[in-house]
């Protein structure tokens, strides 16, 4: 199982409309998450728009190619384009994945 942390940066005149969109997040994106293997999946979200992203997954690779094959990945991440900063890729190519250096199970 991999564990996975990422980083992103949302652009701080936008945080509350992020936060609200996230408070209904589509139902087939869901699903989608599901079906590719996102599993534990969490955003963590600072006052500055610092974004913590942690999710738990057999194979990070694959479950990343599984959603770019989804018509709804393709809907969500062009709306969720316009929340992040740079604005020059989709918040799921620009993401900065973190090396674990320590896990206590």
């Amino acid at each position: 199982m991999e564990r996975v942390c990422f980083l992103l940066q949302v652009r701080p005149e936008r945080l509350a409309e992020y936060k609200d969109r996230h408070k209904q997040v589509w139902p087939e994106m869901l699903a989608a998450l599901t079906e590719t293997g996102w599993r534990n999946y969490s955003l963590f979200l600072r006052e500055d728009g610092l974004l913590v992203g942690y999710l738990e997954t057999e194979d990070f690779a694959a479950a990343l190619r599984g959603m770019a094959a989804k018509p709804v990945n393709e809907r969500w991440q062009r709306e969720m384009k316009l929340f992040f900063m740079p604005a020059n890729g989709r918040p799921d190519e620009v993401m900065e994945r973190l090396e674990e250096v320590f896990y206590l199970a």
